[in-house]
Protein backbone atom coordinates (compact mmCIF):
# COMPACT_ATOMS: atom_id res chain seq x y z
CA UNK A 1 0.00 0.00 0.00
CA UNK A 2 1.34 3.35 -0.56
CA UNK A 3 1.20 4.09 3.49
CA UNK A 4 4.37 6.94 2.81
CA UNK A 5 1.65 9.01 0.90
CA UNK A 6 -0.73 8.63 4.33
CA UNK A 7 -2.82 11.51 4.99
CA UNK A 8 -1.52 13.44 8.79
CA UNK A 9 -2.87 11.79 11.67
CA UNK A 10 -5.47 14.14 12.08
CA UNK A 11 -6.70 13.79 8.57
CA UNK A 12 -7.01 10.11 8.45
CA UNK A 13 -10.70 8.47 8.76
CA UNK A 14 -11.83 7.33 12.08
CA UNK A 15 -13.63 4.07 12.46
CA UNK A 16 -15.53 3.24 15.56
CA UNK A 17 -15.97 -0.35 15.88
CA UNK A 18 -19.36 -1.96 16.65
CA UNK A 19 -18.42 -5.48 18.12
CA UNK A 20 -19.92 -7.96 16.30
CA UNK A 21 -22.06 -5.39 13.80
CA UNK A 22 -19.45 -3.74 11.84
CA UNK A 23 -16.30 -1.16 11.43
CA UNK A 24 -16.35 2.00 10.50
CA UNK A 25 -18.84 2.48 7.33
CA UNK A 26 -18.56 -1.19 6.59
CA UNK A 27 -21.33 -3.98 8.29
CA UNK A 28 -21.35 -7.69 8.28
CA UNK A 29 -23.29 -9.23 6.13
CA UNK A 30 -23.19 -6.44 3.30
CA UNK A 31 -22.55 -7.83 -0.37
CA UNK A 32 -19.47 -7.29 -2.21
CA UNK A 33 -21.02 -4.50 -4.20
CA UNK A 34 -22.08 -2.76 -1.03
CA UNK A 35 -18.72 -2.75 0.40
CA UNK A 36 -17.20 -1.58 -2.70
CA UNK A 37 -19.93 1.33 -2.10
CA UNK A 38 -18.88 2.23 1.26
CA UNK A 39 -15.13 2.41 0.41
CA UNK A 40 -15.79 4.26 -2.85
CA UNK A 41 -12.98 4.94 -4.90
CA UNK A 42 -10.88 2.93 -3.25
CA UNK A 43 -8.81 0.59 -5.46
CA UNK A 44 -9.47 -3.33 -4.96
CA UNK A 45 -8.01 -6.72 -5.70
CA UNK A 46 -10.26 -9.39 -5.95
CA UNK A 47 -9.97 -13.34 -5.26
CA UNK A 48 -12.59 -15.66 -6.18
CA UNK A 49 -13.75 -19.09 -5.58
CA UNK A 50 -14.21 -21.44 -8.25
CA UNK A 51 -17.66 -20.66 -8.98
CA UNK A 52 -16.54 -16.87 -9.54
CA UNK A 53 -18.11 -15.44 -6.65
CA UNK A 54 -15.57 -13.13 -4.33
CA UNK A 55 -13.87 -14.77 -1.11
CA UNK A 56 -12.04 -11.97 -0.20
CA UNK A 57 -11.39 -8.12 -1.37
CA UNK A 58 -8.05 -6.35 -0.80
CA UNK A 59 -8.19 -2.31 -0.65
CA UNK A 60 -4.56 -2.24 -0.51
CA UNK A 61 -4.36 1.35 -0.80
CA UNK A 62 -6.44 1.66 2.28
CA UNK A 63 -4.95 -1.68 4.61
CA UNK A 64 -8.92 -3.23 4.67
CA UNK A 65 -9.19 -6.50 3.59
CA UNK A 66 -13.00 -7.77 3.71
CA UNK A 67 -13.91 -11.38 3.88
CA UNK A 68 -16.98 -13.14 2.84
CA UNK A 69 -19.04 -16.12 2.66
CA UNK A 70 -21.90 -17.63 1.21
CA UNK A 71 -24.60 -15.68 -0.86
CA UNK A 72 -21.59 -13.49 -0.77
CA UNK A 73 -21.56 -12.20 2.47
CA UNK A 74 -19.53 -10.08 4.11
CA UNK A 75 -17.78 -12.10 7.56
CA UNK A 76 -14.48 -10.35 9.08
CA UNK A 77 -12.52 -7.34 8.04
CA UNK A 78 -8.72 -7.22 8.39
CA UNK A 79 -6.64 -3.46 9.30
CA UNK A 80 -3.21 -4.10 8.44
CA UNK A 81 -0.93 -2.28 10.78
CA UNK A 82 -0.09 -0.02 8.19
CA UNK A 83 -3.73 1.21 7.49
CA UNK A 84 -5.06 4.14 6.47
CA UNK A 85 -8.47 4.34 9.38
CA UNK A 86 -7.48 4.46 12.75
CA UNK A 87 -10.14 2.00 14.47
CA UNK A 88 -11.57 2.29 17.80
CA UNK A 89 -13.29 0.12 20.55
CA UNK A 90 -14.54 1.78 23.26
CA UNK A 91 -12.31 4.84 23.07
CA UNK A 92 -9.51 1.58 22.82
CA UNK A 93 -7.13 2.87 19.56
CA UNK A 94 -6.37 -0.82 17.97
CA UNK A 95 -4.03 0.11 15.34
CA UNK A 96 -0.61 0.99 14.60
CA UNK A 97 0.17 1.14 18.37
CA UNK A 98 2.66 -1.09 20.89
CA UNK A 99 1.94 -4.37 21.31
CA UNK A 100 2.03 -4.79 24.37
CA UNK A 101 -0.17 -1.56 25.66
CA UNK A 102 -2.55 -2.42 23.29
CA UNK A 103 -3.01 -5.97 25.25
CA UNK A 104 -2.93 -4.13 28.19
CA UNK A 105 -5.89 -1.76 27.42
CA UNK A 106 -7.92 -4.70 26.36
CA UNK A 107 -7.20 -6.78 28.81
CA UNK A 108 -8.40 -3.64 31.52
CA UNK A 109 -11.34 -3.14 29.05
CA UNK A 110 -12.01 -6.44 29.01
CA UNK A 111 -12.35 -7.03 32.75
CA UNK A 112 -14.64 -3.86 33.16
CA UNK A 113 -17.09 -5.08 30.63
CA UNK A 114 -16.58 -8.94 32.67
CA UNK A 115 -15.82 -10.75 29.13
CA UNK A 116 -12.85 -13.54 28.49
CA UNK A 117 -9.48 -12.82 26.81
CA UNK A 118 -7.45 -15.51 25.35
CA UNK A 119 -4.57 -15.74 23.27
CA UNK A 120 -4.24 -15.93 19.33
CA UNK A 121 -2.06 -18.07 17.15
CA UNK A 122 0.04 -15.57 16.65
CA UNK A 123 0.15 -14.45 20.76
CA UNK A 124 -2.06 -11.38 20.35
CA UNK A 125 -5.30 -11.17 22.54
CA UNK A 126 -8.65 -12.03 20.98
CA UNK A 127 -12.11 -11.34 22.70
CA UNK A 128 -15.24 -13.11 20.95
CA UNK A 129 -17.42 -10.93 22.91
CA UNK A 130 -16.04 -7.95 20.90
CA UNK A 131 -15.28 -10.09 17.54
CA UNK A 132 -11.84 -8.86 17.92
CA UNK A 133 -8.83 -10.73 17.05
CA UNK A 134 -5.41 -8.91 17.42
CA UNK A 135 -2.70 -9.17 14.73
CA UNK A 136 1.34 -7.79 14.28
CA UNK A 137 3.40 -6.43 11.74
CA UNK A 138 6.39 -4.32 10.80
CA UNK A 139 6.93 -0.69 11.32
CA UNK A 140 8.05 1.32 8.01
CA UNK A 141 9.73 4.86 8.69
CA UNK A 142 12.16 7.20 6.45
CA UNK A 143 15.68 7.25 6.70
CA UNK A 144 16.63 10.87 7.05
CA UNK A 145 17.78 10.76 3.26
CA UNK A 146 13.88 10.39 2.34
CA UNK A 147 14.09 6.94 1.09
CA UNK A 148 12.06 3.59 3.36
CA UNK A 149 13.12 1.67 5.58
CA UNK A 150 12.10 -0.88 8.16
CA UNK A 151 12.40 0.56 11.90
CA UNK A 152 12.94 -2.63 14.46
CA UNK A 153 9.54 -1.80 16.10
CA UNK A 154 6.41 -4.55 15.77
CA UNK A 155 2.92 -2.21 15.45
CA UNK A 156 -0.61 -4.10 15.71
CA UNK A 157 -3.39 -4.56 12.93
CA UNK A 158 -6.35 -6.36 14.30
CA UNK A 159 -9.21 -9.01 12.40
CA UNK A 160 -12.45 -8.03 13.32
CA UNK A 161 -15.30 -10.44 13.30
CA UNK A 162 -19.24 -10.68 12.83
CA UNK A 163 -21.11 -13.52 14.92
CA UNK A 164 -20.39 -16.23 12.54
CA UNK A 165 -16.81 -16.09 12.87
CA UNK A 166 -15.91 -14.84 16.40
CA UNK A 167 -15.89 -17.64 18.35
CA UNK A 168 -13.35 -19.85 15.99
CA UNK A 169 -11.84 -16.83 13.53
CA UNK A 170 -9.79 -19.63 11.74
CA UNK A 171 -11.61 -22.20 11.33
CA UNK A 172 -13.70 -23.59 8.44
CA UNK A 173 -14.33 -20.30 6.62
CA UNK A 174 -12.70 -17.57 4.45
CA UNK A 175 -10.17 -16.61 7.03
CA UNK A 176 -8.66 -19.87 7.51
CA UNK A 177 -5.99 -19.80 4.64
CA UNK A 178 -5.32 -16.11 4.94
CA UNK A 179 -2.86 -15.78 7.54
CA UNK A 180 0.55 -13.40 7.82
CA UNK A 181 2.14 -15.78 10.19
CA UNK A 182 5.39 -17.37 9.07
CA UNK A 183 6.37 -21.03 9.92
CA UNK A 184 9.27 -19.63 11.57
CA UNK A 185 7.76 -17.14 13.37
CA UNK A 186 5.04 -19.27 15.23
CA UNK A 187 4.38 -18.22 18.85
CA UNK A 188 4.98 -21.06 21.29
CA UNK A 189 3.51 -19.27 24.61
CA UNK A 190 6.44 -16.74 25.27
CA UNK A 191 8.80 -14.89 23.21
CA UNK A 192 12.08 -16.55 24.39
CA UNK A 193 15.09 -14.58 22.86
CA UNK A 194 18.11 -17.26 22.95
CA UNK A 195 21.36 -14.94 24.73
CA UNK A 196 23.83 -14.88 21.85
CA UNK A 197 26.19 -16.64 23.83
CA UNK A 198 24.18 -19.43 24.03
CA UNK A 199 23.88 -19.55 20.44
CA UNK A 200 26.30 -22.02 18.22
CA UNK A 201 28.49 -20.11 15.70
CA UNK A 202 28.26 -21.25 12.27
CA UNK A 203 30.36 -19.94 9.10
CA UNK A 204 28.74 -19.06 5.89
CA UNK A 205 29.95 -19.76 1.95
CA UNK A 206 27.51 -17.53 0.16
CA UNK A 207 25.96 -19.52 -2.55
CA UNK A 208 27.12 -22.93 -0.85
CA UNK A 209 26.05 -23.47 2.32
CA UNK A 210 25.41 -22.50 6.26
CA UNK A 211 26.80 -23.94 8.92
CA UNK A 212 26.65 -27.87 8.35
CA UNK A 213 24.06 -27.38 5.42
CA UNK A 214 24.88 -27.75 2.18
CA UNK A 215 22.98 -26.69 -0.68
CA UNK A 216 21.63 -30.32 -2.91
CA UNK A 217 21.61 -32.13 0.20
CA UNK A 218 18.45 -34.06 0.67
CA UNK A 219 15.79 -34.02 3.86
CA UNK A 220 17.35 -37.01 5.35
CA UNK A 221 21.34 -35.61 4.75
CA UNK A 222 19.83 -32.36 5.98
CA UNK A 223 18.41 -33.86 9.43
CA UNK A 224 21.86 -35.81 9.91
CA UNK A 225 23.63 -32.66 9.55
CA UNK A 226 21.79 -31.31 12.20
CA UNK A 227 22.72 -34.30 14.17
CA UNK A 228 19.66 -36.43 13.74
CA UNK A 229 16.64 -33.85 14.72
CA UNK A 230 13.03 -34.36 14.01
CA UNK A 231 11.48 -31.60 11.96
CA UNK A 232 9.06 -30.02 14.49
CA UNK A 233 7.20 -29.05 11.26
CA UNK A 234 7.09 -30.17 7.67
CA UNK A 235 5.55 -27.58 5.32
CA UNK A 236 4.23 -28.64 1.73
CA UNK A 237 1.82 -28.77 -0.76
CA UNK A 238 -0.29 -30.68 -3.63
CA UNK A 239 0.04 -29.41 -7.28
CA UNK A 240 -3.49 -29.45 -8.20
CA UNK A 241 -4.47 -28.57 -4.79
CA UNK A 242 -7.68 -26.07 -5.48
CA UNK A 243 -8.00 -26.82 -9.13
CA UNK A 244 -10.60 -29.30 -10.97
CA UNK A 245 -7.78 -31.72 -12.26
CA UNK A 246 -8.04 -35.34 -13.11
CA UNK A 247 -4.95 -35.83 -11.29
CA UNK A 248 -5.80 -34.48 -7.98
CA UNK A 249 -6.45 -37.83 -6.38
CA UNK A 250 -3.41 -39.29 -7.72
CA UNK A 251 -1.01 -36.17 -6.84
CA UNK A 252 2.37 -36.42 -4.81
CA UNK A 253 2.58 -33.89 -1.86
CA UNK A 254 5.78 -31.62 -2.29
CA UNK A 255 7.84 -31.04 0.12
CA UNK A 256 8.78 -27.54 0.56
CA UNK A 257 10.54 -26.96 4.03
CA UNK A 258 11.42 -28.75 7.59
CA UNK A 259 11.66 -26.45 10.45
CA UNK A 260 13.98 -27.40 13.13
CA UNK A 261 13.17 -25.46 16.34
CA UNK A 262 15.87 -27.36 17.97
CA UNK A 263 18.92 -26.13 15.71
CA UNK A 264 16.13 -22.66 15.46
CA UNK A 265 16.29 -23.10 11.26
CA UNK A 266 13.79 -23.88 8.21
CA UNK A 267 15.04 -25.97 5.28
CA UNK A 268 13.82 -24.98 1.72
CA UNK A 269 13.45 -27.85 -0.87
CA UNK A 270 13.70 -27.25 -4.31
CA UNK A 271 13.23 -29.26 -7.01
CA UNK A 272 9.30 -29.44 -8.53
CA UNK A 273 7.98 -32.67 -9.01
CA UNK A 274 11.87 -34.07 -8.67
CA UNK A 275 13.15 -35.15 -5.16
CA UNK A 276 13.49 -32.57 -2.99
CA UNK A 277 17.33 -30.80 -2.16
CA UNK A 278 17.81 -27.94 0.09
CA UNK A 279 17.59 -24.57 -1.87
CA UNK A 280 17.71 -22.22 0.87
CA UNK A 281 18.22 -21.96 5.31
CA UNK A 282 16.33 -19.23 7.26
CA UNK A 283 18.26 -19.12 10.46
CA UNK A 284 15.56 -17.75 13.10
CA UNK A 285 16.06 -14.59 14.32
CA UNK A 286 15.19 -15.38 18.15
CA UNK A 287 16.96 -18.64 18.58
CA UNK A 288 18.76 -19.67 15.95
CA UNK A 289 22.56 -19.72 15.40
CA UNK A 290 25.17 -16.73 15.44
CA UNK A 291 26.36 -15.77 12.08
CA UNK A 292 28.72 -13.28 10.34
CA UNK A 293 28.54 -12.10 6.69
CA UNK A 294 31.86 -9.23 6.27
CA UNK A 295 32.37 -8.93 10.12
CA UNK A 296 28.28 -7.80 10.50
CA UNK A 297 26.09 -9.96 12.82
CA UNK A 298 23.07 -11.16 11.24
CA UNK A 299 20.92 -12.80 13.50
CA UNK A 300 19.02 -12.03 16.59
CA UNK A 301 19.64 -8.00 16.51
CA UNK A 302 17.25 -5.13 15.77
CA UNK A 303 16.41 -5.44 12.11
CA UNK A 304 17.16 -2.13 11.38
CA UNK A 305 20.49 -1.96 12.76
CA UNK A 306 21.76 -4.90 10.59
CA UNK A 307 19.86 -2.99 7.49
CA UNK A 308 21.75 -0.13 8.15
CA UNK A 309 25.09 -2.37 8.57
CA UNK A 310 23.94 -4.12 5.23
CA UNK A 311 23.60 -0.88 3.17
CA UNK A 312 26.57 0.88 4.66
CA UNK A 313 28.48 -2.49 3.49
CA UNK A 314 27.24 -2.56 0.00
CA UNK A 315 27.63 1.15 -0.78
CA UNK A 316 31.29 0.99 0.75
CA UNK A 317 32.32 -2.01 -1.50
CA UNK A 318 30.30 -0.55 -4.38
CA UNK A 319 27.93 -3.50 -4.78
CA UNK A 320 24.31 -3.58 -5.43
CA UNK A 321 21.52 -4.46 -3.19
CA UNK A 322 18.81 -6.47 -3.91
CA UNK A 323 15.46 -5.76 -1.38
CA UNK A 324 12.55 -7.76 -1.96
CA UNK A 325 9.11 -6.91 -1.99
CA UNK A 326 9.06 -7.61 1.99
CA UNK A 327 11.39 -5.15 2.47
CA UNK A 328 14.19 -8.20 3.56
CA UNK A 329 17.25 -7.06 1.71
CA UNK A 330 20.99 -8.43 0.80
CA UNK A 331 24.16 -7.72 -0.72
CA UNK A 332 23.76 -8.78 -4.55
CA UNK A 333 25.45 -12.04 -5.75
CA UNK A 334 25.64 -13.31 -2.40
CA UNK A 335 22.41 -15.17 -2.16
CA UNK A 336 21.60 -13.45 1.57
CA UNK A 337 18.35 -11.74 2.46
CA UNK A 338 18.55 -10.11 6.11
CA UNK A 339 15.01 -10.92 7.41
CA UNK A 340 12.40 -9.79 10.60
CA UNK A 341 10.94 -11.90 13.25
CA UNK A 342 9.07 -10.66 15.83
CA UNK A 343 9.83 -11.06 19.42
CA UNK A 344 7.00 -9.22 21.13
CA UNK A 345 6.81 -5.69 20.75
CA UNK A 346 10.37 -5.65 18.39
CA UNK A 347 11.54 -7.09 15.28
CA UNK A 348 14.72 -8.73 15.60
CA UNK A 349 17.05 -9.95 12.32
CA UNK A 350 17.16 -13.08 10.95
CA UNK A 351 18.77 -14.73 7.77
CA UNK A 352 18.01 -16.78 4.22
CA UNK A 353 20.95 -18.01 2.52
CA UNK A 354 19.90 -19.41 -0.83
CA UNK A 355 21.25 -20.44 -3.78
CA UNK A 356 21.46 -18.40 -7.15
CA UNK A 357 18.32 -18.65 -8.63
CA UNK A 358 15.85 -18.85 -5.68
CA UNK A 359 12.37 -17.40 -5.81
CA UNK A 360 12.58 -15.01 -2.77
CA UNK A 361 9.03 -14.94 -0.83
Amino acid sequence: MGWWNRKPEEERPQWVLDPLVGVGPLRFGMSPDEVAAALAGAVVWVARRAGGEPVRQDYHDLGVTAFFGPEPRLLAVAIDELAEPRVRLRGVELIARVPSEVRADLHELARRERVAVRENRSGDPEVAAWGVSMDTGQEWGRAPEGYVQRTSRAITGALLLGPELAGDPHGPGPVRDWSRARAEDAYSGTWQVTADEARPRWDCTPLEGVGPLRFGMSPAEVAAALGGEIPSARLGSHPWAGWPSPYAQDAQWNLGADVFDGTGVTAHYGGGFGAPALAAVTVHGRTGPRIEYAGIRLIGRPVADVDADIARHAEERDLGLRVTCAGDQGPDGTGIYVRAARAGDIMLSEARFCIEDWQED
